[in-house]
């Protein structure tokens, strides 16, 4: 059956009525796909199916740009880009299971361990970035952004409001922990953050310095033990080796039996946890008469 080109009279309608639908997206694919339609390359229910497909595109296309934005991504980095080869310490099949995004399900927190320049933000980035594309709503700040933006709303009088705003985004980047000094008032500022999205949301935290001195860090041992033991109860530790300048600067494995530092999340199981990987329990270098300086437990 010879084939009847589409006339210039309906091209011109299909393309008004797309534009009165608000359809750019199959607006712009709607020439390509009369044109194969002529060339009998696509039926009609084929033609249809590319057109909405091609708005379809389009849509979530700037649904994703327009989350990226509201995420505050300092640049797009994904899984692909991570070279495992340059970081041997780095467990492919950890980070792959991260990357299927249950852990925001379960409401569970990721902490990113590791001296400078190792992958921590980049791996961070494309958590937020798989999220982002899957219609979560993200957030990234680094710590020191955070602290002035929570001191700024506290003498503003709008610290409960900013609170709550910050608890609302089902996943949470806090990039930078440890690079810089932080105020009595800012540690406490953080406590009470990280204690509202307890258990209500996921937080991804990257730091250049190991649990054992985060109580150098924020100022004050106890907080920072209380801290700790809210971010790992329900967590994945990713601790990734490099070449540090100090030695006490990273999170280690065990060197010494006689510490061992086992936090919650390792001895207690989540129920419906479903299987979630860990990592092996982080330990702190050995130090004077067999004492935890974070874990009062231990």
């Amino acid at each position: 059956m010879k084939r009847t080109a589409t006339s210039a009279s309906l091209r011109e309608r299909l393309r008004t009525q797309l534009a009165d639908l608000k359809m750019p997206g199959a607006l712009e694919a709607l020439d390509d796909i009369l044109r194969r339609c002529d060339a009998g390359d696509l039926a009609g229910p084929q033609a249809i199916d590319h057109l909405l497909n091609a708005h379809i595109q389009l849509l979530n296309a700037r649904r994703l740009q327009t989350a990226m934005r509201s995420a505050r991504l300092p640049a797009v980095k994904t899984l692909a880009d991570f070279d495992f080869s340059f970081q041997p310490s780095v467990k492919r099949e950890q980070i792959e299971s991260l990357h299927t995004l249950g852990f925001i399900e379960r409401k569970e927190n990721v902490v990113l361990l590791g001296p400078p320049g190792v992958g921590k933000t980049h791996l961070a980035l494309s958590l937020a970035v798989a999220a982002a594309e899957r219609g979560r709503r993200v957030y990234f700040t680094t710590l020191a952004d955070l602290l002035h933006s929570l001191e700024d709303a506290q003498s503003a009088g709008r610290l409960t409001h900013r609170l709550r705003t910050l608890v609302f985004p089902s996943l949470m980047v806090i990039d930078e922990i440890g690079y810089l000094p932080i105020t009595r008032t800012g540690a406490m500022l953080f406590f009470q953050l990280l204690s509202r999205r307890y258990e209500s949301a996921s937080t991804i935290l990257t730091s250049n310095k190991g649990f054992e001195a985060w109580g150098e860090i924020f100022g004050d041992d106890v907080m920072a033990a209380a801290l700790i033991d809210r971010l790992v109860h329900h967590c994945h530790i990713v601790n990734i080796r490099g070449t540090a300048t100090d030695s006490g600067s990273m999170l280690t494995w065990p060197v010494d039996p006689r510490l061992r530092c086992t936090p919650r999340s390792e001895t207690t199981a989540r129920p419906g946890g479903h299987g979630a990987l860990r990592a092996p329990p982080p330990t702190v270098p050995f130090s004077p008469g067999g004492k935890c300086p974070i874990f009062s437990r231990c």
